[in-house]
């Protein structure tokens, strides 16, 4: 793998393991009355916010790139530490789902979400490990999702990075106005 390949993917897997680092940072101290408080308006519970980063990052990983099943279908089937997963993207209706119903009468055990994230974050690390750099530049369809057609590194960036980076201020926030600091800096 040349130089500048090389880069490309450490560059992502730095990006990627400070996410992780700073997502679980913030979820350290929140207690599960927090994580179930419904916030006014239609912000989702901060429970649900994390299920939805790593259920959605396993989605990517070991569903759409890697073509396989996602670890909450396969190897960690019934212990997420959710009672029950999110409604699953359908391709009759394009678009992303409708998560509010399921973000307010899902029940989320943190330690045991965490521990399935910890198996997330090992095999998103794995993959992103197995790449060179024209894998990044390999075709993505997400017309189901009214984005048309892209690439694997806009997906990475976009889609597991920037969602991950997003949703952890959403919970930050959501901390904040049940009296708690945010971010774990």
């Amino acid at each position: 793998m040349a130089g500048a390949e090389r880069n490309v993917i450490s560059l992502l897997r730095e990006q990627l393991k400070t996410v992780h680092e700073i997502l679980e940072g913030t979820m350290a101290d929140v207690t599960p009355e927090q994580a179930h408080w419904t916030p006014p308006g239609v912000a989702l519970p901060i429970g649900a916010t994390y299920a939805h980063v790593i259920v959605s990052e396993d989605g990517v990983v070991n569903g759409m790139f890697r073509g396989g099943a996602p670890l909450f279908a396969a190897a960690w089937a019934g212990k997420t530490g959710l009672s029950e997963l999110p409604p699953p993207f359908d391709p009759k209706k394009p678009g992303f789902p409708d998560w509010s119903g399921w973000s307010r009468k899902v029940k989320v055990d943190l330690p045991a979400l965490n521990a399935y994230a910890q198996a997330v974050y090992a095999a998103s690390d794995d993959y992103l490990a197995s790449l060179r750099g024209k894998d990044l530049d390999r075709p993505v369809d997400l017309a189901a999702l009214g984005l048309g057609q892209s690439t694997v590194g806009f997906v990475i960036n976009n889609g597991i990075l920037g969602n991950a980076f997003t949703h952890c201020g959403e919970i930050s926030c959501l901390k904040g106005l049940q009296g708690k600091r945010g971010y774990p800096f």
